[in-house]
């Protein structure tokens, strides 16, 4: 690969920054589209908090002496000047905001003006999010308290562009990210593309300038559905131990069969603490391990399928109590009948000692099973061992038979005469 020459090099490196200031260019083409040039009514000035703020007297006579007021009154902010008939404020502060007005000497009235202080505008915060794949909307807070009146201006750009799109708008398809009067401080961007990136440019202004933060978002990165609706939990006829739940899709995400969602569950019963969670892609679970008799609360969550962005946030909480079991019923019933004919002969304060089954049956057959597969397994191992002990204790026996029967037989040859062992 051949390494790219200085001067390629600077010449991306300057095609990089045309397209930010081109950017940057159309914003602020928007801005001077967006907002009047009037802050306010008329009358009235602004001023940076700090700095030496100055008050012309419109309508005086060069040279003549003026007087000055704030809100009718002669006092004046501590180390105010009048200068050439305008009135200096030094270091201005908040406290030194108000209505002034000057005066000729006579004391008629020449113009008044209403001072309102603040700071330049900061750097705003600015988050994003999908509730679907076709539109995503951001929001924004201030980062200073500013005390003036502020407006945004809220522009976008597809980062990464087709041949055909760049045919068609040069400027890099800067388009607005629309803002909604009933939403104070976002801005949606619609028909937008899942696998496409764009960057967001919010801009703060207010009368004594302006600040912007850049953005850039990913679809992919961003999508969090809309919690899921509709959740009804509902006991299981016969069931001590079961709750059945269901819910639907957020009305928010279109129902393509390209773009599904899976989710999960949350339960717990009412006293508890703790949750567990179960995830699925269906619309409806059955819990098989409540508590009989107690009220249980869930809340359901959605993920995009593929695992795409963030899960939602929590729905809103249903409950319902599984059924009680008919065993534990009948129990209750004949203890309680016990109890009272017990304390018609005689009262006692006693309790009784008898526990309540609150187990589920299948629980408990699940268990018998359980523990005698684990006792056969138990007696067969035992049988094993038995037998390699004998095998074992057998093979030894043998083993110290067969020197014995050798000597044996080596002292009866020895005892024959020699005439009968040899012939």
């Amino acid at each position: 690969m051949t390494p790219a020459s200085p001067g390629a090099e600077m010449h991306s490196h300057i095609r990089g920054l045309g397209r930010v200031m081109v950017f940057l260019a159309a914003a602020l083409a928007s801005a001077s589209l967006t907002i009047p040039e009037g802050w306010g009514e008329e009358g009235v000035q602004y001023g940076q908090l700090g700095t030496d703020v100055t008050l012309s007297c419109i309508g005086a006579r060069t040279g003549s002496l003026v007087q000055w007021r704030r809100d009718g009154a002669m006092a004046l902010p501590e180390g105010s000047a009048i200068h050439q008939g305008a009135l200096v404020l030094p270091h201005a502060s908040l406290a030194a905001a108000g209505t002034y007005s000057c005066h000729d000497e006579d004391g008629s009235l020449l113009h008044a003006v209403s001072l309102q202080l603040g700071h330049l505008p900061g750097v705003p915060f600015v988050s994003c999010r999908a509730s679907d794949y076709e539109n995503f909307s951001c929001s924004w807070t201030s980062s200073l308290e500013t005390f003036l009146p502020t407006r945004y201006i809220t522009t976008y750009r597809k980062k990464s562009l087709t041949g055909e799109e760049k045919r068609r708008n040069k400027s890099g398809h800067v388009g607005p990210c629309l803002q909604d009067p009933a939403r104070t401080g976002t801005c949606t961007v619609h028909r937008s593309e899942f696998w496409s990136s764009y960057r967001l440019n919010i801009t703060e202004v207010n009368p004594l300038g302006s600040s912007f933060r850049l953005l850039d978002v990913t679809m992919q990165a961003i999508i969090k559905p809309d919690p899921p609706e509709g959740l009804v939990v509902e006991p299981v006829p016969l069931a001590p131990r079961r709750l059945h739940v269901s819910w639907k899709y957020p009305a928010s995400w279109p129902k393509e069969p390209h773009f599904q969602l899976r989710f999960r569950l949350q339960y717990r019963p009412v006293i508890h603490r703790s949750w567990s969670v179960v995830e699925t892609v269906n619309l409806s679970e059955v819990i098989t391990d409540a508590f009989a008799g107690l009220e249980h609360v869930v809340q359901v969550s959605a993920k995009d399928f593929l695992d795409a962005g963030n899960w939602s946030e929590w729905s809103a909480e249903a409950r319902a109590t599984p059924v009680r079991d008919p065993a534990t019923m009948v129990s209750e019933e004949t203890t309680t009948d016990v109890s009272l004919g017990s304390l018609a002969e005689e009262p006692s304060q006693a309790p009784n000692p008898e526990p309540i089954n609150r187990s589920d049956p299948l629980e408990n057959t699940a268990i018998l099973v359980s523990l005698g597969i684990f006792a056969f397994f138990v007696l067969a191992a035992v049988l094993v061992i038995a037998i390699l002990i004998w095998l074992r204790v057998r093979k030894h026996s043998k083993d110290e038979t067969k020197p014995h029967n050798f000597l044996v037989a080596a002292t009866h040859l020895k005892a024959l005469p020699r005439t009968q062992i040899l012939p």
